[in-house]
């Protein structure tokens, strides 16, 4: 069971897309959501002198693409964010994670980059613009312990700031998923080869990898829907077949009903097309106690 958590947000110029202090009850860490275009503002923070862990985030840069995001580690936040102000250009906004207490060494921070780029390359949420592989430190078994709830409070931290980075569209069965899981799949056919999968999500509908779509669509079909697939198939999210277009990987829809406009190639009512595979309808499900 998941615990209740408090947050503290302060906006420090007053303004929500300016720089923002983010942190958690009961935890030494903290948190600065910075745009890039604030880096400058920020000399006057002392604790930004000193050793950190942090991403630099892009937005996507069509609607079938992914964002971007860059982790990396350093004795000197302010300093190498200053750096990346002039040498990298794709990012917007960066995130930095700090120890109020000053706890963090270097071997630290390489031992938390490192397992960030092997969790977001993971999660395939972002595409990941690190040209080489973090390496990891060698630290003491205490400290890998401490380093393990200070990296799952910065996954917290950058969900509740909007960064998705290291959530899967799926997650992934260990084994000892509990049968709940399997009723949140929900399966959709249609005339020929039609046949997907996918679950509701609090972002939208995701449609599973290898799912397949019928390949032309129906007249009346609107044409924003032709555009969404015009544009997977373009980013390669979707290959064309024979028998259809083949889901390349999990694919986040707005809503059941555009996922299932686009796989049926007519217009449909996601809450009714998408079934348990006990034939109970997503919207019945929703409505059950």
């Amino acid at each position: 069971m998941n615990l209740a958590k408090t947050i503290k947000l302060f906006l420090m110029d007053g303004d929500p897309s300016g720089i923002i202090s983010c942190e958690l009850s009961n935890w030494s860490g903290k948190a600065y959501r910075i745009p890039r275009s604030e880096v400058k503002n920020c000399i006057d923070r002392s604790d930004l002198a000193g050793t950190c862990v942090y991403f630099l985030f892009a937005k996507a840069d069509g609607a079938h693409s992914k964002p971007k995001v860059y982790i990396g580690e350093a004795e000197n936040a302010l300093s190498r964010l200053k750096s990346h102000v002039a040498e990298k250009e794709f990012w917007s906004e960066a995130v930095v994670f700090i120890s109020k207490d000053d706890n963090l060494n270097k071997a630290h921070i390489k031992h938390l980059e490192s397992k960030f780029y092997q969790s977001a390359i993971e999660a395939e949420r972002y595409d990941v613009e690190n040209a080489n592989r973090p390496t990891l430190s060698a630290i003491s078994e205490p400290d890998q312990a401490e380093m393990v709830e200070f990296a799952l409070n910065i996954k917290l931290l950058l969900g509740t700031l909007g960064f998705k980075v290291f959530e899967p569209l799926v997650e992934r069965s260990d084994g000892n998923t509990p049968d709940s899981f399997e009723q949140k799949i929900f399966y959709l056919s249609g005339v020929g080869a039609v046949s997907a999968q996918g679950h509701q999500s609090a972002e939208g509908f995701v449609v599973y990898k290898n799912s397949v779509a019928k390949g032309h669509f129906s007249a009346s079909v609107h044409d924003r829907y032709l555009k969404i697939r015009d544009d997977l198939i373009i980013d390669g999210v979707v290959d064309t077949k024979a028998d259809g277009l083949v889901f390349n990987d999990n694919y986040l829809f707005s809503s059941p009903s555009s996922a299932a406009t686009v796989l049926l190639g007519r217009n449909a009512n996601g809450l009714i097309e998408w079934k348990t595979q006990a034939g109970v309808t997503l919207r019945d499900h929703e409505l059950a106690v």
